[in-house]
């Protein structure tokens, strides 16, 4: 919902309506992008403390930002033509029947 709404440059729609409008597009969109690398589902996909204050500082936000829709990009197109139709490319076997060993065994 926010990655559309700063798509469609909707910011009024995400910023304090007490502003009033007193704010620099920039900056917001700036924040905005910050904020959704920093809630990314998985935490080692999320940047470090470090790493915010850079980017609000102004460095290394427009890679970071760049190399996160690519990998948006790359999931949405691997979800399409894997998830949807999950069973057409799982292998089945009813004679294979696993050892215990492998069951029990360590994973990697």
């Amino acid at each position: 919902m926010v990655k559309g709404l700063l798509e469609d440059k909707k910011l009024e729609t995400l910023v304090d309506a007490d502003l009033e409008g007193n704010y620099v597009n920039e900056g917001v969109e700036k924040l905005i992008q910050i904020a959704l690398l920093c809630t990314q589902a998985a935490p080692l996909d999320r940047p470090t403390m470090s790493e915010v204050v850079r980017m609000v500082e102004g460095e290394g936000l427009a890679n970071r930002w760049e190399e996160w829709q690519q990998r948006r990009l790359s999931l949405q197109e691997f979800s399409h033509t894997h998830i949807q139709y999950p069973y057409q490319y799982l292998p089945i076997s009813d004679s294979y029947i696993p050892s215990n060993d492998h069951l029990s065994g360590p994973r990697d």
